[in-house]
């Protein structure tokens, strides 16, 4: 070593915890190699043979190697094979599933067959139905699809999917092969509701058979690469029994809840994202009569109503010389000439906002709908930016007056901490004092029970104790609701009794 080294060693030394590892290897270098004593000869190093003591490559934490799928070169080239002799019929709606799946299983028998491998006859079925999940279905999704504990799956690139279970995140073992497998997914997924994605129109949302809610977006507007979120709905829409068993409301919410739909009162679901709108609206649109006609408007179809006399509409985007676009306020509008007793709209959002007022204050009562808020104050404040989105130029009083007229009950639901959803208010709008759109309370949580040993909140929406307006219209239409629910403290009292 030179004398100019061996000085700048000794007034810098390095430290050996700092030392980054291989580029090829991943491992540390030797230590013993980083310190060598000032009067040590210098000579080349000849390779370790030894092993190394795991402890010497603390405080690092090198991975184990990654398991590689023996097969994984022979199914790319399967999927590529099946692509080249199918791929024009992979999006035509004409075939059925079962249909597309007998012509893509006899292609890929024979394809695997040509590879001339020395499989069991188990083995080979076996790499086919893999094959066919990757190329027909959704890939490593298939399992957390299939899932009933999973309410949500995020891809945030092809090597990193995150599941949402009991409201927690966790990390899934699970992998997309690259970026080109998970853009056939989602390409499949929107393909089969008519929507596109490209780097022309490169997000799109889009819903599975089951009716689960899915958002892709692909690059350049998805810098690390193509993102996928799907937010499951259960294969057996959820009933009031179950949200009560789940905690989400009270049976005294339940039953103010079942009059006032019943009642024909104009409801507004507010709540953040992924609260439980969407659910709750599937609740509440359960309490609607048979006999009545329900038009349903949504951007991507994710209502599940259980009645017969249902019209299901949803909005189209542009196509792709920017044409033909049909909006959620279109939709509104042509509602309103199909003789509808309720019109149900997934979610308002823009400029529909004010053709939905309108036709709650011109008879087409019974009207139900959610809003991104987080409070029914808020709820309201978020209603009159809307509806001055439709461009119309309204004085913001005569908009105040519009929803105070409109809405008659707004529900609150919030996720807590401990994942839970829960309703927190059942707010009753009373009307105008000056300019301001007055709310009262008639169910408010109580967050003073604190939380359990598993840090679970202990309270529920509880009566204030003032008995709403909309109690005389619920009576009016013959519905025989108690006003004891109103009361304070009837819900303590019902679980004693119980």
């Amino acid at each position: 070593m030179r004398l100019n080294d061996r000085l700048e060693a000794k007034r810098n030394p390095r430290n050996p915890f700092e030392t980054a590892p291989d580029a090829e290897s991943g491992l540390l270098p030797h230590t013993a190699a980083i310190a060598q004593p000032d009067n040590a000869a210098w000579v080349p190093s000849e390779p370790e043979s030894r092993v190394i003591d795991p402890a010497e490559t603390t405080p690092f934490a090198v991975e184990p190697p990654t398991t590689i799928d023996p097969l994984a070169g022979l199914k790319e080239r399967a999927a590529v094979e099946l692509f080249a002799r199918i791929g024009s019929r992979l999006n035509d709606s004409s075939l059925t599933e079962e249909k597309l799946h007998t012509i893509a299983r006899a292609e890929l028998t024979d394809i695997v067959a040509g590879e001339q491998l020395a499989l069991s006859i188990a083995e080979r079925n076996r790499l086919i139905d893999e094959i066919g999940a990757d190329v027909l279905g959704y890939g490593p999704l298939e399992p957390l699809l299939d899932d009933p504990t999973i309410t949500e799956i995020m891809v945030n690139r092809f090597d990193q999917i995150y599941v949402e279970r009991r409201g927690r995140l966790t990390e899934s073992p699970l992998r997309f092969t690259g970026e080109a497998q998970l853009r056939r997914v989602i390409e499949r997924i929107v393909s089969r509701v008519g929507r596109r994605i490209d780097e022309s129109s490169p997000l799109v949302d889009a819903r599975l058979e089951d009716g689960s809610r899915v958002n892709a977006i692909i690059p350049p507007l998805a810098v690390n690469g193509s993102s996928l979120t799907i937010r499951k709905f259960a294969g057996t829409p959820y009933t009031v029994s179950d949200l009560v068993s789940f905690g989400t409301m009270t049976r005294e919410v339940a039953t103010v809840l079942d009059a006032a739909v019943r009642s024909k009162l104009n409801i507004l679901v507010s709540g953040g994202t992924g609260t439980g709108k969407t659910t709750l609206l599937n609740v509440l649109s359960a309490f609607i009569p048979q006999e009545e006609r329900i038009i349903t408007i949504e951007d991507a179809v994710e209502l599940q109503l259980q009645q017969d006399h249902v019209v299901r509409l949803e909005s189209r985007p542009p196509n792709i010389e920017g044409r033909g676009e049909i909006t959620i306020r279109d939709l509104v509008r042509n509602s309103l000439r199909m003789r509808p007793d309720r019109i149900v709209i997934g979610e308002v959002r823009g400029s529909e906002s004010l053709d939905m007022l309108q036709a709650m204050n011109t008879g087409h009562e019974g009207s139900i709908s959610t809003i991104h808020a987080n409070s029914p104050r808020d709820a309201i404040s978020r209603m009159e930016t809307l509806v001055l989105m439709a461009g119309m130029d309204l004085p913001l009083r005569a908009i105040r007056e519009q929803i105070s007229s409109a809405i008659d009950v707004i529900v609150q639901i919030n996720r807590h901490k401990d994942g839970i959803r829960r309703i927190t208010h059942v707010t009753e709008v009373h009307g105008m004092e000056g300019d301001i759109v007055t709310l009262q309370d008639a169910f408010a949580f109580d967050h003073s029970a604190g939380f359990d040993e598993h840090g679970r909140l202990r309270g529920s929406a509880v009566a204030t104790g003032v008995r709403p307006r909309f109690a005389e219209r619920i009576a009016e239409h013959g519905i025989d609701l108690p006003m004891s629910v109103f009361h304070v403290g009837y819900g303590e009292m019902l679980g004693e009794i119980r």
